[in-house]
């Protein structure tokens, strides 16, 4: 069998034009949805992320902001401007690029941010939400996995799901989700042992540990819809994922590349939050958007 490849950037698209037309309203009724990216040091690819984001964030109707910091940048000054932007009632969403420099820790970095702004969905208060199965934002990339899954027609009730991987960014609120729509859940981890134990009896396998090709065809369940949300740099300098897709493709019956997979559904899912967030606001101020 030839797997059918998941087209995240199509489904992005379809997407993002469904969430323009909600960023019109918006704008029409004098509540421009706005989000403001914060960028610390000098990561190449944090800074190519961002401008796809903003780059996006534009094309739909958001108003974009972009904070570059020195690498050197001290965690209160960093924390300073994550109170002037969570003050800031014309931005709705705030997100800081990850990763940091060494001297900053994350944790306290995004626990600064407003739970009602954190669009990354990162805040303990909105992943405590999560837990409790009434969100106030889901992570992008999960949500984003999960909005893949829909388009295989995989009824996720029963499904033996596996999550490799355990980042509070992918692994642990993926899990989560699948939890929610009713699959069993087995969460892996790089303590976990004999690994393809677990892959080969996945209905649903998602793959977050950053290793090109950690996951053979061998390890894969025949007709298993397999997610890949690695993105690494082959010994040929090409872009690669966890997953061993030229082996998967001949056992999965869904699959998504790389690139082109997870990663154009993880920014069209900060679109989505950032918009909600809006949203919300407009409510609170007892503005009417129109239909």
């Amino acid at each position: 069998m030839t797997a059918l490849v998941i087209d995240g950037k199509q489904l992005a698209q379809k997407l993002r034009s469904e969430w323009k037309l909600r960023a019109d309203r918006l704008n029409a009724a004098g509540m421009a949805p706005g989000l403001a990216a914060v960028v610390i040091g000098d990561n190449p690819a944090s800074k190519i992320y961002v401008r796809n984001k903003i780059k996006a964030c534009r094309e739909i109707g958001i108003r974009s902001e972009e904070h570059v910091l020195g690498a050197g940048s001290t965690l209160p000054a960093v924390l300073a401007l994550i109170d002037r932007l969570n003050a800031d009632a014309g931005i709705h969403g705030i997100l800081v690029q990850l990763p940091l420099p060494a001297q900053l820790a994350p944790a306290v970095v995004i626990e600064r941010i407003s739970p009602d702004k954190d669009v990354d969905g990162l805040h303990s208060r909105n992943l405590g939400s999560l837990l409790s199965g009434h969100p106030r934002f889901v992570p992008c990339t999960p949500a984003g996995i999960m909005e893949m899954l829909k388009t295989t027609g995989l009824n996720l009730r029963g499904k033996e799901a596996v999550v490799v991987g355990r980042s509070n960014i992918v692994g642990k609120p993926v899990a989560l989700l699948l939890l929610q729509a009713g699959a069993t859940v087995t969460l892996c981890h790089s303590q976990t042992r004999n690994l393809a134990q677990h892959t080969r009896r996945a209905d649903v396998l998602v793959c977050a540990i950053g290793k090109p090709h950690a996951i053979g065809g061998e390890m894969i369940k025949l007709g298993a819809a397999v997610i890949d949300v690695g993105i690494n740099r082959s010994a040929e300098e090409k872009l690669v994922g966890d997953v061993d897709y030229g082996a998967a493709l001949q056992r999965a019956g869904w699959i998504t590349p790389v690139p082109g997979g997870v990663g154009p559904m993880t920014i069209a899912m900060l679109l989505c939050n950032t918009i909600l967030s809006a949203e919300r606001h407009a409510a609170e101020q007892g503005i009417q958007l129109g239909a």
